[in-house]
């Protein structure tokens, strides 16, 4: 039976040359969490949760969501929420982002404190956001790591080079992202990422590169 698959330094800099040091860092040292929640089983699996991970994360340059928006942006992005469909006014939450943080955010996803939504914006190799990603990932990463950080009370330490990359296995292996990418359904994969099907081109585009590093 073949070993766990393992990710490169040399892969890394052939898919994201310019990744955060922060990142190769974790791709160094604690690829175990990738083996522990059963991403590393196979190539396609590892193939999968990188083409994710390098669409999440803008090819490892990106920590936090950016929410600087345009209002030319804002409406294309969430044109249910500004107008002209929309009740909110663009303009009074272009390039604000706590304000548009808790406006997009707040209420849902287990954001239910005023403030939350840009508390809990998208961090992270894949992009956790909302106060209930955060619990799923600290839920799921301490059956394993009982000395894990509670994401919730410490949103930051999901961008530690301790902890990033075993957020992100949690948060995958939580959503049955698995399953998923051994059917190689990359929309279904995408919906349980993002919550819908946002980007997918660029997820597909990926998909094909990182198959082409992580062959069967």
């Amino acid at each position: 039976m073949a070993g766990p698959v393992v990710i490169t330094l040399g892969q890394i800099d052939q898919l994201a040359p310019r990744a955060l040091p922060v990142y190769r860092t974790a791709f160094s040292d604690e690829q175990h969490f990738l083996v522990q929640f059963g991403i590393a089983a196979s190539a396609l699996r590892v193939s999968h949760f990188m083409a994710q991970v390098m669409h999440e994360s803008a090819a490892l340059t990106r920590t936090v969501e950016n929410l600087r928006y345009s209002t030319q942006r804002l409406v294309k992005v969430w044109p249910q929420r500004f107008l002209p469909r929309g009740p909110l006014d663009p303009a009074s939450y272009a390039e604000d982002e706590a304000r548009l943080a808790n406006a997009v955010y707040g209420g849902r996803l287990g954001n239910d404190r005023p403030g939350d939504g840009y508390l809990y914006r998208g961090r992270g190799l894949l992009q956790l956001t909302g106060q209930d990603s955060y619990a799923q990932a600290t839920a799921t990463l301490q059956t394993a790591y009982p000395s894990a950080p509670d994401f919730v009370a410490d949103p930051e330490a999901v961008l530690s080079a301790r902890w990033c990359l075993g957020a992100a296995a949690a948060i995958w292996l939580a959503k049955d992202c698995n399953q998923a990418a051994d059917d190689n359904n990359i929309v279904l994969v995408t919906t349980r990422i993002n919550g819908g099907t946002i980007g997918l081109a660029e997820r597909r585009r990926w998909l094909a590169r990182t198959r082409e590093v992580w062959r069967e």
